[in-house]
């Protein structure tokens, strides 16, 4: 009788857990917000004088929106939903990952698996504390050049974020 009580007060101590795993919440970018964002990075590339593509992906991976300007090459947007996508799986940014992926480190092997795109270019989307997603740009002359037009986009867009 008395591990029939205990087992049962264990039991008792775990439903509630298990019943607050059974969902989880998460903040998400509004199509609105996203299609802004997507706006800003790619104004502030042509300010810069690039045509590039940009994909802001939510916080899966899917991309939300794309835009490419009208001389960007046709390699970029797959290349900018790419890094978009890679920065959300790995929760860091392109740049960062080609620092860590180089030949003969132990994080080589990214550059390995489907899909993914090493290339700077690709920055997280966070405000409040909550991770959004991503945004990708492809087009500049280098990775550094997309990732400070993908800055740019985010801060004009930081006021709509904040939450």
């Amino acid at each position: 009788m008395y591990r029939f009580g205990c087992a049962l007060f264990a039991l008792a101590l775990t439903l509630p857990a298990a019943a607050q795993d059974g969902t989880v919440s998460y903040k998400s970018l509004s199509p609105d917000v996203a299609l802004d964002l997507a706006r800003a990075t790619l104004e502030n590339c042509r300010q810069r004088g690039f045509q590039v593509a940009v994909a802001v992906a939510d916080r899966f991976g899917v991309t939300q929106v794309m835009l490419r300007d009208r001389f960007a090459g046709p390699h970029t947007p797959s290349t900018a939903s790419g890094k978009a996508w890679t920065a959300v799986t790995f929760r860091t940014s392109t740049t960062d990952l080609v620092a860590i992926s180089q030949p003969g480190m132990p994080q080589a092997g990214i550059r390995a698996l489907p899909g993914v795109v090493v290339i700077g270019g690709g920055l997280l989307i966070e405000a409040g504390g909550s991770f959004l997603g991503a945004v990708g740009v492809s087009g500049a002359p280098g990775g550094d050049a997309d990732d400070a037009c993908a800055k740019a986009g985010l801060e004009a867009v930081r006021d709509k974020l904040d939450f």
